[in-house]
């Protein structure tokens, strides 16, 4: 009586370099492994159904043992005793999930994963395009059919930001679109874009908003009493004049000492960038409650991912801003519209305004200027980080000044430097 196959048998079965082999399993009618001139295995099932021949491919060998082959041959063996051709029920499992895929691959979110793994990934900007894509496109649109977006949802979809008083977001997001449409249009998977005359929602204009002593003051206060994250978040940015995304991605891991250090792949411009803290940074970043995660993030909720939500974060700093100046004057104020980014600007006035040389500013702000060589160039090439290190402490004492004792008691420049 022949054995029945051993997995020591089925990896010592040798291919016939002329033609396949059928090598049956005395265990089981029926089974056989099948041997390729390759020398690639399988498993496969001869039945009969409806009086003519069949035949099942089971499994690849090593990934389906003799066990599991044998398993799934009893199994479509039991289909046949009950009316069913398993061969049949396996086409068409197959056209089911071919028909799955077909549905998920045009879908929106599943595009934009396309598009960020393939075009996004590659640029500096990248991961900022992708989770506004997320935010605003995937959110809204992303079980959709790309094939099914017209003109009127881009219309609509950039309406709805622009009515929510984000009509900056509304432009960057249709540029957004722009690209990833064009993309697809490249990629043979839409033959024209719904982005076709779509004009931007607003004309913008270059921002000036720099906050005033008043508002640096209420806005210190609306911070205290917001608390963590977006309360010490605001205060850093303000006190640094470093980017948001710079802010917000910061690690205990890159500060040493009253240093913070941005590598390259950390800063817009992709230079490597100190920046020297003052007390009240310190002091500020020492009061956050960390939260434990893989990320070793300060500003997060998660503790494995930064802060996010900034438009809502915003908006909740700004209503606590006129409850505070309204509490101090005696009457509703009204403070005209900042963003976050406007604090970079507020400070980099403010050092200027404390008269710090604008070299040394732009070293603050990791800047670098576009007029080229001469002795511009050779300024650049000086890091400051004692200029740096004087102007951030500077700043930081005008700031807690005009928050403890008004703008009457500010301390200048030449004062601390001395």
């Amino acid at each position: 009586m022949a054995r029945a196959l051993t997995a020591k048998a089925v990896e010592a079965a040798k291919p016939d370099q002329e033609k396949r082999r059928e090598i049956p399993d005395p265990a089981l009618s029926g089974l056989y492994l099948v041997v390729q001139p390759s020398g690639a295995k399988s498993w496969a099932l001869r039945y009969r159904y409806a009086g003519k021949p069949r035949k099942l491919t089971l499994g690849k060998w090593p990934l389906m043992g003799v066990a599991e082959a044998r398993a799934a041959a009893s199994d479509a063996i039991d289909a046949v005793e009950h009316g069913r051709d398993p061969s049949a029920d396996k086409r068409a499992t197959k056209a089911a999930r071919l028909e799955a895929q077909l549905a998920e691959r045009d879908k929106v979110k599943t595009l934009i994963c396309q598009y960020d793994k393939r075009h996004l990934s590659t640029l500096r900007s990248g991961k900022t395009v992708r989770r506004e894509l997320d935010r605003h496109v995937v959110s809204q649109w992303g079980d959709r059919d790309v094939g099914d977006i017209v003109r009127r949802d881009v219309i609509d979809l950039l309406d709805d930001l622009a009515d929510s008083g984000r009509a900056v977001t509304a432009n960057r997001v249709r540029a957004y679109l722009s690209k990833f449409f064009n993309w697809c249009i490249e990629r043979d998977i839409l033959e024209a874009s719904p982005m076709t005359g779509v004009k931007p929602v607003a004309k913008e204009k270059s921002r000036d908003r720099v906050l005033n002593d008043d508002e640096i003051r209420w806005l210190w206060m609306a911070c205290e009493a917001e608390g963590q994250p977006w309360g010490p978040m605001a205060k850093v940015l303000l006190l640094t004049g470093q980017r948001l995304g710079e802010v917000t991605a910061m690690t205990d891991n890159e500060i040493t000492g009253d240093l913070w250090h941005l590598t390259a792949e950390r800063t817009k411009n992709g230079l490597a960038h100190d920046v020297p803290l003052s007390k009240p940074v310190r002091d500020t970043l020492a009061a956050v409650e960390r939260i434990v995660g893989q990320g070793g993030y300060i500003f997060t909720t998660t503790g494995r991912t930064p802060v996010s939500g900034f438009h809502k974060a915003r908006n909740t700093l700004a209503r606590r801003m006129a409850e505070v100046a309204e509490g101090e004057t005696g009457q509703p104020v009204e403070i005209p519209h900042w963003t976050f980014h406007d604090l970079r600007r507020t400070a980099a006035t403010g050092i200027a305004r404390l008269g710090i040389p604008v070299r040394v500013t732009e070293a603050v702000l990791n800047h670098v200027s576009g007029t080229g060589g001469g002795i511009v160039a050779v300024y650049q090439r000086h890091d400051y980080a004692d200029e740096k290190r004087a102007a951030l402490d500077a700043w930081a004492r005008f700031v807690v000044d005009l928050v403890e004792g008004g703008a009457d008691n500010v301390v200048r420049i030449g004062e601390a430097a001395g």
